[in-house]
C-alpha cells in the first residue's frame, strides 16, 4: 500500500508516515499508490476568515505513485511454443475417447475451455462440456512432458525478454499517464499448468506474477479474464485497477476485444496470425509490429490513459 507524507508545522515537527488509499474519480474510484504531490495548507498572510479552531498551519506533502496493471498474452505474444498444441489436445483425447482426435476448434485468441468444448463438439462427443473437466485434468498431468517439447521446439519471441525487464525496472521519470511502476502478470487462453511451463524453460518466468493473473481454464469468454485478473492485483496490491489502468497486450482480435469490453487498454502486437491492420481494425489503442523496439513498447504500454 501507498503512504501519506505528512510534515506539521511549526518546523522539526516529526514527520509520520500513514496508510493512504487515494481514490480518482475519473477512473472508477482507482485506488493509487502514495507518495508526492505536494499539497500544502497555509494561513494567507492577513486574512481574518481562517477558522478559529487552535490548531497550527499545517503542511501536507502527498505523494501519489499509480500503478498499472500489464497482462500479457502468452502464444504468439511472448512465445512460440512450436506449434505443439493440436498434438498435445490429440495425446489427450485419446486418453480419454481410446481413438484419435478428427480436428482441433480454432485456437487463436481463444481461452482452452472455449477450444476444449468446441473440439469435443465437433467430434461428436455427447455432452462436450460434461468432459471439460477431465480433458483440462489430462492436459495438467501433461503439461511437465509438454513442457520439455517446447524447451527443445520453442523459442521467445524477439524482444519479449528485453520488454519484460524494462517494464519491471522503475522509469527514471515518471510516465506520460502518471505512472511509475507496472505490475506484469498473463491474461492467456492457456490453464496455468501450460502456462507456466511454456514461460517457465524458455525463461520468461521471473518477470511475471501469475498469481495476480487469469487462465484459460476459469471461463470460456475471454473478457471475463479480466475481471478475475484485476481482482486478484487488487486484492495483492490494496489498489483498483480499473479502467485504463489495466493494460492487455496481445496478437490477436480477441485479445483487443476484452481489453476493449472492459475498459483496459489495448495493445496489439502483430507477431501472430494478425496484420498491424487487423489489430487497429479491431480497436486496439496502439499497435506493434513486434517487441523487438522496447522504447516503442514501454510507450505504447504506459501512453496517457485518455489516449
Amino acid at each position: 500500500m501507498g503512504y501519506l507524507q505528512t510534515k506539521l508545522s511549526p518546523p522539526g515537527a516529526p514527520a509520520s508516515r500513514i496508510p493512504l488509499l487515494a481514490r480518482a474519480a475519473s477512473n472508477r474510484a482507482a485506488l493509487y499508490r502514495a507518495s508526492g504531490l505536494s499539497l500544502a495548507a497555509e494561513r494567507p498572510p492577513g486574512s481574518a476568515h481562517w477558522p478559529a479552531i487552535g490548531l497550527p498551519p499545517v503542511a501536507l506533502d502527498v505523494m501519489v505513485t499509480p500503478e498499472l496493471l500489464v497482462l500479457w498474452d502468452v502464444d504468439h505474444t511472448l512465445l512460440d511454443a512450436g506449434g505443439l498444441s493440436s498434438r498435445l489436445y490429440g495425446v489427450v483425447f485419446a486418453e480419454l475417447f481410446g481413438h484419435e482426435l478428427p480436428q482441433v476448434a480454432p485456437m487463436a485468441g481463444r481461452t482452452d475451455r472455449a477450444i476444449i468444448t468446441e473440439t469435443l463438439t465437433l467430434a461428436g462427443v455427447p455432452d462436450p462440456r460434461g468432459h471439460v473437466a477431465a480433458f483440462i485434468a489430462g492436459l495438467t498431468r501433461q503439461a511437465p512432458s509438454y513442457g520439455e517439447l517446447v524447451r527443445r521446439r520453442g523459442h521467445a519471441l524477439p524482444g519479449a525478454m528485453a520488454a519484460l525487464t524494462a517494464l519491471a525496472a522503475p522509469p527514471a521519470t515518471t510516465a506520460p499517464n502518471g505512472t511509475t511502476r507496472a505490475r506484469q502478470s498473463v491474461l492467456t487462453g492457456n490453464i496455468r499448468p501450460l502456462a507456466e511451463v511454456k514461460l517457465g524453460v524458455l525463461g520468461l518466468r521471473g518477470w511475471l506474477d501469475l498469481d495476480i493473473g487469469a487462465f484459460g481454464d476459469t471461463h470460456e469468454v475471454r473478457s471475463e479474464l479480466v475481471h478475475v485478473a484485476r481482482a486478484r492485483a487488487a486484492a495483492a496490491a490494496g489498489t483498483d485497477f480499473g479502467g485504463r489502468a489495466t493494460v492487455l497486450v496481445g496478437d490477436t482480435p480477441l485479445d483487443v476485444a476484452a481489453a476493449l469490453a472492459t475498459g483496459a487498454r489495448a495493445v496489439g502486437v502483430a507477431t501472430g496470425d494478425f496484420s498491424e491492420a487487423d489489430l487497429a481494425a479491431a480497436g486496439a489503442h496502439a499497435v506493434l509490429p513486434d517487441l523487438t523496439d522496447t522504447p516503442r513498447v514501454l510507450a505504447a504500454i504506459r501512453a496517457r490513459r485518455e489516449q
